[in-house]
C-alpha cells in the first residue's frame, strides 16, 4: 500500500493523534533552516486534524474516524482520482480477497471509449480489521493519449469510477545548450505618455519590443496579473489575489478595445476626463481606486456598444469554454459591485447578507437571474483582457522572442476574495498557511489564507487545480510557480496559534507535478519553481526530474560561512536573478535602503536596525571579495566596502557579469536592477507604512529608447549576454 495501516485501537489520545497525523501527512517533527529539530505539541496536530473534520475529543472517537476514512478512501475499489504517465501506466485496484477479473471501460476526453479485462493477479494481499483485500494492478493501454479521462471498473458485481488523468513524464524543457535572458517588470508600474496611470497591454507590447531589440531579451517576466481588489493599502498585492483564475481588468488598454475610436460617447468621455487621465499618468505612484473607477466608466459603455455588434461569437465561445468557473467569478464581481453600492461600508463577502455568502443558495440564483447583463459584463472584462494579452504574446513571438511573456502564479488567495466565496469546499477551515521562524522572519510568517483541501481536489479530479495552471499558462511561454514547495508540504497554523505554533502537512506531490506537466505541454510553456527558503533535498530532486527550473538568487546562494557561491556552483536547470519584489534592489542592497525603510516603518527596533546593518556590511564585503576573486572588477578597484559607498558603474557591471556567467539556463534581471533604482516593490511586513505594489518605473517607455543613461545600461547588459552566449 502507499500508506501504513495504523495499529488500531490506539492506547491514548496522543497515540491516536500520531496515527491519524501519519495517515494525513501531519508532521510530528520538522527541521528549520538552522538544522534544528522541532516537535510540535500534539495539541497542534489535533487542531489540524480537527480542520480535516476528525473528532479529537477522545482516542476512541479519533480511532473510529480513522477507521471510516481508511475504508472509504483507501480500501475502495478505486481512488477518487488517479494520475498516470507512460512510465507509470498502472491504476491500483483494491478488491475483496479472493479477487475476480475486473472489466474496465475508459471514456476518453474526446468522448471515445476503450474497454478491456484486468486479470485477478494481485501484487499483494493486505489485511485490515479481519478483512483481506487484493491489490490488483490495472495496466493501461500503451496508446492511451494524454488527457482527462474517466475509468469505470466492474468486479464481482461491484462498480467504481475514477478520474483518470494521463500525463507526460515532465514539463517541456529548453534545449541543453540554450541559455537565455530576460527582464522582469511590474506591469502596473510601466510609465508612458499614453497610458491612464497604470501600465497596460499596449505598454507591455512596447516594452517587449524594446527589451528584445535593445537588451536582447528572450522574455519579459511579469508580476502575477491576477484579478485583485484594486484598493489600497490592503487589496493591491498581486500575490494576494481576489481570483487566481482570471486577470485584472486594470491592465486593459481602453483605447485599444474594438469600437472605442468610433464611439461618440467614448470621445465625449475622453474629453471630459482628459485632465484626470493626465493627473493619474503623472502621479508618482499607481492610484488603484481612481484608475479602476475611471476605466470602468469607459468599459461599461464599450460593453453596451459591443452588445449591439452582430458578431459576438468569439466572446460566447470563450464563455462556453470557461463554463462554471467564469460564471462564479462574474457572479462574485456583480454581487460585490451591487452590495457595495447599496452600502459603501460593505467591502468583503463575509459582510454580505448570510443568504448571499453561499454561491449555491436560492438567493444567489435569484440575484443572477435578476442581473444577467452585469454578470455578462464581468465575463466580457475577463475576455477582453485575455484577448489583449494574447495579442502581446503573438507580438513577442513574431519579433523573435523564444519565450515571450513569463507569467507568475501566486501561492495565496485572499480569504475574503472570489476564490474563497466561489470554491469554499476546496479550502480548509480552522487553519492558516505560513512559514516557521527563520532568519528572515524570527517570529515566523502568517500569510493569512487557508490551506487547500487535498481530498476535495482529488474527489473533483483536480479540476480546479488544473484550471489554475491552465489559465495562468495562457498567452505565455513560461510560468513561475510561487513557493513551489507548496506541492510537497505547507506549514499550517491553527486558528488559535501564532506562526510559531504550527507544523508542516505533506502533500501528495507526484499527481500535482504530473498535472502541471500536462498543462505545460498543452500550452507549450516552461515551468519555473520558486524554491526559496527551507527546501528539502527530495524536493529539488523531484523538480529537476519534472524539468522544473530552480530559482536561484544572488543574495541567497552562499556557503555556510557567508561567502558567496561562485558562478560555477550554480545548477544549469535553474533561473538566476539578482533579487525579487520582496528583497532590496542591487542599489538598495548596497546602500541599505531596505534596512532604512524597515526602520522608518517601525518594523525593526534599534537593536534590530544595528544588527541588520552589521550583517549587511559583512554581506557586501563577501560580495566584493567574490567579484575581485573572479577578476570582474577593474585593476585598482577598492577591495574594502568602506571605499565603495554606492553601486558604482564598475560594481554594477561586475554583478551583472557574475549572474550572466552562471550555467543557469535562464537569467532574469529586474528592471529596477537594470536601471539602478533603489526602491523595492514590496516591503514585507508593511501595509500603509510603505507604498507596496505602487511604484512606477523611473523612466517612461519613450525614455527607454532616448535616454543616454538607459542606453548605457542596456549596452552593458547586452554585452554580457553576448559574451556568455545568452543571445
Amino acid at each position: 500500500m502507499a500508506f501504513p495501516l495504523p495499529a488500531l485501537p490506539s492506547q491514548d489520545l496522543d497515540h491516536a493523534t500520531a496515527q491519524a497525523g501519519e495517515l494525513l501527512g501531519v508532521q510530528s517533527a520538522y527541521w528549520d533552516i538552522w538544522g534544528r529539530e522541532h516537535r510540535p505539541d500534539p495539541a497542534i496536530q489535533r487542531a489540524i486534524l480537527a480542520a480535516h473534520a476528525l473528532p479529537i475529543e477522545s482516542a476512541a472517537a479519533l480511532d473510529n474516524a480513522i477507521r471510516r476514512r481508511i475504508h472509504t478512501s483507501h480500501l475502495a475499489i478505486l481512488p477518487p482520482a488517479t494520475v498516470t504517465t507512460p512510465a507509470d501506466p498502472v491504476v491500483p485496484l483494491c478488491l475483496p480477497h479472493p479477487s475476480e477479473p475486473a472489466a474496465w471501460q475508459l471514456t476518453l476526453e474526446d468522448g471515445s471509449r476503450l474497454t478491456g479485462l484486468c486479470p485477478a493477479n494481485p501484487s499483494e494481499t493486505i489485511h485490515f480489521e479481519g478483512a483481506a483485500y487484493d491489490l490488483v494492478p490495472l495496466h493501461l493501454p500503451d496508446s492511451l493519449p494524454y488527457g482527462y479521462h474517466r475509468l469505470t471498473v466492474n468486479s464481482a458485481g461491484r462498480q467504481a469510477t475514477t478520474h483518470l488523468i494521463h500525463c507526460p513524464p515532465a514539463a517541456p524543457a529548453l534545449a541543453p545548450h540554450q541559455r537565455l535572458s530576460g527582464i522582469a517588470v511590474s506591469l502596473y508600474g510601466l510609465r508612458s505618455q499614453r497610458n491612464w496611470g497604470v501600465g497596460d497591454t499596449t505598454d507591455l507590447a512596447a516594452f517587449v519590443s524594446w527589451a528584445h531589440a535593445e537588451a536582447g531579451a528572450a522574455f519579459v517576466a511579469l508580476n502575477p496579473l491576477h484579478a485583485i481588489g484594486n484598493r489600497l493599502p490592503y487589496n493591491a498585492s498581486p500575490y494576494l489575489p481576489n481570483c487566481t483564475f482570471y486577470r485584472n481588468f486594470l491592465y486593459i488598454d481602453v483605447e485599444a478595445v474594438p469600437g472605442f475610436a468610433a464611439s461618440p460617447v467614448c470621445r465625449r468621455l475622453l474629453a471630459r476626463y482628459a485632465p484626470q487621465i493626465e493627473s493619474l499618468r503623472q502621479a508618482p505612484l499607481v492610484q488603484y481606486e481612481a484608475v479602476a473607477r475611471l476605466k470602468l466608466r469607459f468599459l461599461k459603455q464599450l460593453y453596451r456598444e459591443f452588445r449591439l455588434q452582430p458578431d459576438q461569437s468569439a466572446f460566447h465561445q470563450y464563455i462556453a469554454a470557461e463554463g462554471e468557473l467564469l460564471r462564479r467569478f462574474a457572479l462574485y464581481c456583480a454581487l460585490d459591485e451591487t452590495l457595495h453600492k447599496q452600502n459603501p461600508q460593505v467591502w468583503i463577502w463575509p459582510q454580505w447578507p448570510a443568504d448571499l455568502q453561499d454561491p449555491d443558495s436560492p438567493a444567489v440564483a435569484a440575484f443572477a437571474a435578476a442581473h444577467p447583463r452585469l454578470l455578462e459584463f464581468y465575463s466580457w472584462l475577463a475576455w477582453t483582457v485575455d484577448e489583449q494579452l494574447a495579442r502581446v504574446q503573438r507580438h513577442a513571438k513574431t519579433i523573435g522572442m523564444p519565450i515571450g511573456l513569463y507569467h507568475d502564479l501566486a501561492l495565496a488567495t485572499d480569504r475574503c476574495g472570489s476564490d474563497l466565496w466561489a470554491h469554499r469546499p476546496f479550502y480548509m477551515q480552522g487553519c492558516r498557511v505560513g512559514a516557521p521562524p527563520d532568519g528572515f522572519a524570527p517570529q515566523g510568517q502568517d500569510w493569512g489564507f487557508p490551506p487547500p483541501n487535498a481530498l476535495r481536489h482529488q474527489q473533483d479530479g483536480f479540476r480546479l487545480f488544473a484550471a489554475a495552471i491552465r489559465n495562468n499558462c495562457r498567452h505565455g511561454g513560461a510560468l513561475r510557480m510561487d513557493h513551489v514547495m507548496r506541492f510537497f508540504r505547507l506549514y499550517w497554523i491553527p486558528a488559535d496559534r501564532d506562526a510559531t505554533g504550527g507544523t508542516y502537512v505533506k502533500e501528495d506531490w507526484q499527481p500535482l507535478l504530473r498535472i502541471i506537466a500536462l498543462e505545460a505541454h498543452r500550452a507549450g510553456v516552461i515551468i519555473i519553481g520558486e524554491d526559496l527558503g527551507t527546501v528539502e533535498d527530495y524536493v529539488r530532486q523531484a523538480l529537476s526530474e519534472f524539468h522544473v527550473l530552480s530559482y536561484r538568487l544572488l543574495y541567497f546562494e552562499r556557503h555556510p560561512g557567508g561567502a558567496f557561491k561562485l558562478p560555477a556552483d550554480y545548477p544549469p536547470l535553474a533561473i538566476v536573478s539578482s533579487t525579487t519584489h520582496d528583497l532590496p534592489t542591487l542599489a538598495g542592497f548596497w546602500t541599505g535602503r531596505d534596512i532604512e525603510a524597515r526602520h522608518a516603518a517601525a518594523l525593526i527596533d534599534e537593536a534590530g536596525y544595528r544588527a541588520q546593518w552589521t550583517s549587511r556590511e559583512l554581506d557586501k564585503q563577501h560580495l566584493l571579495d567574490a567579484l575581485h576573486h573572479l577578476r570582474l572588477l577593474p585593476p585598482g578597484y577598492p577591495d574594502d566596502i568602506r571605499h565603495v559607498p554606492e553601486l558604482s558603474g564598475e560594481l554594477h557591471n561586475a554583478i551583472i557579469g557574475f549572474l550572466a556567467a552562471t550555467p543557469a539556463q535562464l537569467l532574469v534581471l529586474n528592471q529596477e536592477d537594470l536601471t539602478k533604482e533603489t526602491e523595492q516593490q514590496n516591503l514585507p511586513g508593511a501595509t500603509w507604512q510603505y507604498p507596496n505594489w505602487q511604484r512606477k518605473m523611473r523612466y517612461t517607455l519613450e525614455e527607454l529608447s532616448t535616454d543616454s543613461r538607459v542606453h548605457d545600461f542596456t549596452r552593458m547588459y547586452r554585452g554580457w549576454l553576448e559574451r556568455t552566449g545568452r543571445i
